[in-house]
């Protein structure tokens, strides 16, 4: 689906900011706090899913004062579209994971399907801990079981949000604040 500008801008324009850039800030600096207590002294694997997880991986591990390891695995369920699909590996997680402390880093958990298939494949290769940070967790009663984040920096309401590395149909991820389609 090739990107049609006035469409984007015009959703832009319409939609409803959920948490401005002085909220997401906020976040960031609450998911470092909380992360370097969890993980200063344990030279950690963080681990970004692509390509929701790239700004809020950025965000937070520049904020981040001690030593870690960091990779990247990509699984998709959306491919653009504004509703889930089947889960896609793009590229699979590093053979490098036993005996580490790994933390996975994601832009929402939103259903949790992503993220329960990723915990599955990482504890295959046996970390020594396993958890999961993501910038924002949706609120509804449609959640995968076993879907979780030990981290979680702000809630979002039940509507189809981008900005923060969420995307409308690919565009949008490098906003700053965190914004709603207008009526969804």
């Amino acid at each position: 689906m090739s990107l049609d500008t006035a469409d984007a801008l015009n959703v832009l324009a319409q939609a409803d900011c959920l948490h401005d850039e002085a909220e997401v800030a906020a976040a960031y600096d609450k998911l470092a706090a909380e992360i370097t207590a969890e993980y200063a002294d344990r030279a950690p694997l963080i681990l970004c899913v692509m390509n929701g997880g790239l700004i809020p991986t950025a965000e937070i591990t520049r904020r981040l004062r001690f030593p870690f390891q960091m990779d990247y695995l990509h699984a998709t369920r959306y491919r653009g579209a504004t509703t889930g699909g089947g889960l896609i590996w793009k590229r699979q997680p590093p053979a490098i994971l036993e005996g580490r402390h790994v933390l996975v880093i994601d832009d929402i958990l939103d259903e949790g399907h992503t993220l329960v298939a990723i915990r599955k494949a990482l504890a295959e290769f046996a970390p020594l801990s396993l958890k999961v940070a993501v910038l924002a967790e949706k609120l509804h009663d449609r959640r995968a079981a076993g879907a979780h984040a030990e981290f979680i920096g702000l809630s979002v309401i039940d509507r189809y949000v981008f900005g923060c590395g969420m995307d409308y149909h690919e565009c949008w991820r490098q906003l700053p604040a965190i914004y709603a389609l207008r009526g969804a």
